[in-house]
């Protein structure tokens, strides 16, 4: 699934292209597209429908629209393979195209061409949608007022994390993917995170002091913008901007998908463990399994 910095792409390439615009109408081609707006396809339309949507807003893995002067907000749910593209009016319809928001402004002969596009939602294999939501006073759809700040969050309270990891008595990767200590970061940055830090995936949260979880923290930022500079991590077609476009941050990865190859630091074969149905990649000499107390 995309992690922090993909659906950050996104969010961005949504604050260029549909931000402030007015919605004209609304398509929907596949319910389970809106599975999660319990009123269905045709409600979601008419309620989206007039209005100018807001600044695109992110947390975590979470990004949403904001509905202005209506204290709502269409939360975008990617999944495994879901895209927010923006594509002009006269493209051809994608194969697994779901969802189509057409808009109010049509361009005019002092307007740019760039303007006269629409946003759809695309997606393969239909795990992702849409979904509308009453916001809190914070402007955060209701369903994810639970998920905490991110680590690219001025907000983000360090200290705070810090503690959260002393009390939770897990293991630091399993925090890492906790979305209510810290949201953004999935299987590969966490990997790419702790090979960073030369910690074992499996090193319990107690160990921690506080310059090692600052430590941390500073390569899950690190790796986090270095991936936001060239597009995010993306495997396979399926993960792209609102252009389409691929990023290729996994060309810089140093730990995630190397199984087998030497590590960057020592030249020891990286190993692969499957862990809670994925997949961690560690370098065996670089971060030492913790021992198994009697």
């Amino acid at each position: 699934m995309p992690e922090l910095p993909e659906v950050e792409v996104v969010r961005r390439g949504l604050e260029r292209w549909v931000a402030h615009r007015i919605v004209a109408g609304v398509e929907v081609l596949h319910p389970r597209a809106v599975r999660r707006h319990p009123a269905g396809a045709e409600d979601f339309a008419h309620r989206v429908q007039g209005h100018r949507l807001g600044l695109p807003s992110r947390r975590g893995k979470y990004l949403w629209l904001p509905l202005q002067d209506s204290g709502q907000a269409i939360l975008a749910h990617l999944g495994m393979s879901g895209q927010l593209l923006v594509q002009p009016l006269s493209a051809p319809t994608e194969k697994h195209l779901r969802i189509r928001v057409r808009f109010a402004d049509t361009p005019t002969a002092a307007a740019s061409a760039a303007e006269a596009t629409e946003l759809r939602f695309v997606d393969q294999r239909t795990f992702g949608g849409l979904s509308l939501h009453d916001t809190t006073p914070d402007g955060l759809p209701d369903v994810i007022a639970h998920i905490a700040r991110d680590p690219l969050d001025p907000l983000f309270d360090d200290e705070a994390f810090h503690q959260a990891l002393r009390r939770k008595r897990t293991t630091i990767k399993r925090a890492l993917l906790d979305q209510s200590l810290i949201s953004g970061v999935g299987n590969i940055y966490a990997d790419e995170a702790l090979w960073r830090t030369r910690v074992h995936y499996e090193r319990p949260t107690a160990t921690f002091t506080r310059p090692r979880t600052a430590e941390l923290l500073t390569h899950v930022r690190d790796v986090m913008n270095e991936a936001l500079a060239v597009g995010g991590t993306s495997f396979d077609s399926l993960y792209v901007n609102v252009n389409g476009e691929s990023g290729y941050f996994d060309r810089s990865l140093d730990a995630y998908g190397r199984e087998g190859l030497p590590c960057r630091r020592c030249a020891t074969p990286l190993r692969r463990r499957p862990w809670m149905n994925r997949s961690s990649y560690y370098c065996p000499k670089c971060q030492r399994a913790p021992r198994v107390a009697s």
